[in-house]
C-alpha cells in the first residue's frame, strides 16, 4: 500500500476474487485476501489497523465464507457484509455487473461499464 492510507478497505478471500474486485472498483479500495482461514493473531492485527476504516466484507456464499464471515461479525462487528447471490457461490465466478452491483449498493465507486 502506499504512504497515503485509502479509507475503505474490502476483505476477500483469495487472490482470484481480490482480481474481479479491482476490476471492477473505480476508486481507491485496498484489498485484503484471508486465503480463506484467518488465525485470530492476524485477525487481531487487522482489527488494530482497521479501526478508522470503512471495512468491507464479501467472501463466497459457502461454507468457508459463512465460517469468515461469522468471525468477522464477532471480531469486527462494525464491518458491513457484501453478499454475492447464492446462484453464484463464489465472487470470483460472478459476473463483473453483479460484483459491480454489489459494491455499488455498498456506496463504493465501479466502472460505469458494468452498471
Amino acid at each position: 500500500m502506499s504512504a497515503i492510507e485509502v479509507e475503505k478497505v474490502i476483505i476477500v478471500e483469495g487472490t482470484s476474487d481480490k482480481r474481479k474486485v479491482l476490476n471492477v472498483v473505480n476508486e481507491p479500495v485496498e484489498i485484503i485476501c484471508t486465503n480463506g482461514t484467518i488465525s485470530l493473531t492476524r485477525l487481531d492485527e487487522m482489527i488494530d489497523e482497521l479501526f478508522y476504516r470503512d471495512v468491507y466484507v464479501l467472501v463466497d456464499s459457502d461454507e468457508s465464507g459463512d465460517r469468515l464471515r461469522k468471525q468477522f461479525k464477532r471480531e469486527l462487528p462494525e464491518a458491513a457484509h457484501l453478499f454475492i447471490d447464492k446462484m453464484y457461490r463464489e465472487v470470483a465466478t460472478a459476473p463483473d455487473q453483479h460484483v459491480a452491483a454489489v459494491l455499488l449498493s455498498a456506496n463504493i465507486d465501479v466502472h460505469a461499464k458494468y452498471l
